[in-house]
């Protein structure tokens, strides 16, 4: 998948210049630029600077009018006090609609954003006026809620990454004291259907699958949970099963997105299968070393049968995106890996075993690494190439200081991984031959 889907609005700014010196026409720019869903004037005339500068400006307004009421605090009557934040809020919210709906957006969600930053304001000093409520989870919660119905209003992804991150503070605020975060959901659907129907966000993107990962997660933990509170980290050896059962689902969905005929939908794909990537090499560089082999070893595994199950849902749902997407043999292979090794992890239980674990890990980890050096050479695509190089060099480098076996056996293991690389040049130069003959 091409990651200049991901540099789209640089692509436009540089096609602009571009046209300036005569390298293409203005038609042949905007071509160029809807072949990846950007529209050529409005992205070249776009200005990220200015928009995070007006943001941090308003934000400096709120953190400025709260510090000044801070100060002063003690000496405002109650009663003027409650009552001077109510209006502030309200005429904040108030501003910002009028500007949203006279068409100035950028203004119209910078307000919306102070204001919902009045709104919280508000809650904590009138709690504290008033002496109300002692679960501090709940004023964070009702701040996340308020700020919810903006971002549904105006689709903006700003005002649902506000909200949810309101919303993952006040998760983990509720685990922290053993109290189950049952409304999460709802704050995930509010940032799905925002990126379904408002304006791309990568960012958004991100926090909504971390969201979603966390929320699996901490449900499990729950349901798995040995007394009748859980906390922050209380978790097992199955939710790490779990959590890699996810991201294969995660791989699936992206192959399943990137055939929509949506622009968005695309580069949402390659967004998702370059994390999923990432956290696959992540994982295997962490499982190259014995002591988390050991470890899963020794882990008591007491839900097997529940974990089991939710990786055979996770894993159907898998295969039928996998289908749908014509990519049914990749996910078929890597679901059956993973169940192969999980299904010796949980049989074996014996931490001496783990020294074999720890050996097939290195060689996945090389061959991920190959096959990332010839699948960015074929398709060209650089990230891939370096990323295969890094992950053959970072373990190399691991195997150094942590040797497998005694020293001759690190010297083969140098001396595969300059044959590997070696022959990866070789392949790179024979491959340029061949194009340039074509």
């Amino acid at each position: 998948m091409r990651l200049i889907r991901l540099l789209k609005n640089d692509l436009a700014r540089e096609a602009g210049e571009w046209v300036e010196e005569g390298v293409i026409s203005e038609p042949q720019a905007e071509l160029i630029c809807g072949r990846y869903g950007v529209d050529y004037h409005q992205a070249k005339n776009r200005s990220f600077g200015y928009n995070v500068l007006v943001g941090l400006g308003y934000l400096f307004i709120g953190l400025a009018i709260i510090t000044l009421l801070g100060a002063n605090w003690d000496e405002i009557p109650r009663a003027l006090r409650m009552w001077g934040l109510i209006a502030i809020t309200l005429t904040t919210q108030g501003f910002a609609l009028q500007h949203y709906r006279a068409g100035d957006y950028s203004a119209g969600v910078g307000l919306f954003l102070l204001g919902n930053l009045f709104f919280g304001a508000s809650i904590i000093l009138i709690a504290q006026i008033y002496h109300l409520g002692e679960h501090m989870p709940d004023g964070v919660f009702w701040w996340a809620l308020g700020c919810l119905p903006f971002a549904l209003l105006t689709k903006n992804p700003w005002l649902a990454l506000q909200a949810n991150l309101l919303a993952a503070i006040w998760f983990f605020m509720q685990i922290s004291y053993g109290f189950y975060p049952a409304l999460f959901p709802l704050f995930i659907l509010a940032s799905v259907y925002v990126l379904r129907h408002g304006r791309q966000s990568i960012v958004l993107l991100l926090v909504v699958l971390g969201s979603i990962g966390f929320w699996v997660e901490y449900s499990l933990a729950a349901l798995w949970r040995d007394a009748d509170q859980f906390f922050l980290f209380d978790l097992h050896a199955e939710n790490l099963a779990v959590a890699v059962a996810l991201f294969i689902l995660l791989f699936a969905f992206s192959q399943w997105l990137r055939l929509r005929p949506a622009s968005d939908a695309k580069d949402y794909a390659a967004v998702i299968s370059v994390w999923c990537l990432r956290f696959t090499l992540i994982t295997l560089l962490v499982l190259s070393f014995a002591a988390p082999w050991r470890q899963l070893l020794e882990a008591d595994w007491n839900h097997l049968l529940s974990m089991w199950l939710v990786i055979v849902l996770l894993s159907a749902a898998a295969l039928w995106l996998a289908t749908r997407a014509g990519g049914r043999l990749s996910s078929a292979l890597l679901l059956g890996a993973f169940a192969v090794v999980l299904l010796a992890v949980t049989v074996s239980g014996d931490p001496e075993h783990a020294i074999f674990f720890q050996v097939v890990t290195n060689f996945a980890l090389i061959g991920s690494g190959v096959w990332l050096i010839v699948r960015g050479i074929q398709g060209g695509i650089s990230h891939y190439f370096f990323l295969g190089v890094a992950s053959i060099l970072v373990t190399a480098l691991l195997r150094y200081f942590d040797l497998i076996g005694d020293y001759v056996g690190g010297a083969l293991i140098f001396t595969l991984f300059a044959v590997l690389l070696l022959g990866a040049a070789r392949y790179w130069k024979r491959h340029q031959a061949k194009e340039g003959a074509a």
